[in-house]
């Protein structure tokens, strides 16, 4: 599979997560909990094989390189929110704020890269080298993956 559909999967699969996430209340701590982790490891996941594998290659080519060095801003920003909401108890006031915060920067991001940087790539690369670069992420995954610990 090419690496813009796998990426879109991503975000798709993140972004239903985060709607999940926002809609539970205080009084649904072990949700939140278990919810967010997750949240946590996939947009962990995302964040590793576009900044290990797809923006490296992209960079490459100069109309998306600032789109690039903007895509690892956010993921920045995205993971400094993440680490003040896992300082957070899931019953504080501020946690739902935080996720929210988190959320609105995920989504932005998203549409950044789907309306931007996508089709930019679309038009920079051949199939083959997105179907090549799709190939590396899945491998990345995978390996990522196995060497996670099962959870409970």
């Amino acid at each position: 599979m090419d690496v813009i559909k796998l990426l879109k999967e991503d975000h798709q699969k993140v972004k239903k997560m985060l709607n999940e996430l926002e809609e539970t209340t205080e009084r649904a701590a072990k949700k939140r909990e278990e919810l967010f982790a997750e949240v946590q490891r996939e947009l962990k996941l995302h964040e590793l094989v576009e900044e290990e594998i797809v923006y490296p290659a992209f960079r490459e080519k100069s109309k998306l390189k600032d789109i690039v060095l903007e895509g690892y801003e956010e993921h920045h920003v995205v993971d400094l929110i993440m680490d003040e909401i896992s300082a957070e108890p899931v019953t504080d006031e501020t946690w739902a704020a935080k996720v929210k915060v988190m959320q609105e920067n995920v989504e932005h991001h998203v549409e950044e890269e789907e309306e931007k940087m996508f089709p930019q790539a679309r038009k920079l690369f051949e199939e083959e080298e997105l179907e090549a670069l799709g190939e590396q992420v899945e491998q990345r995954k995978r390996q990522e993956q196995s060497q996670q610990p099962k959870a409970a």
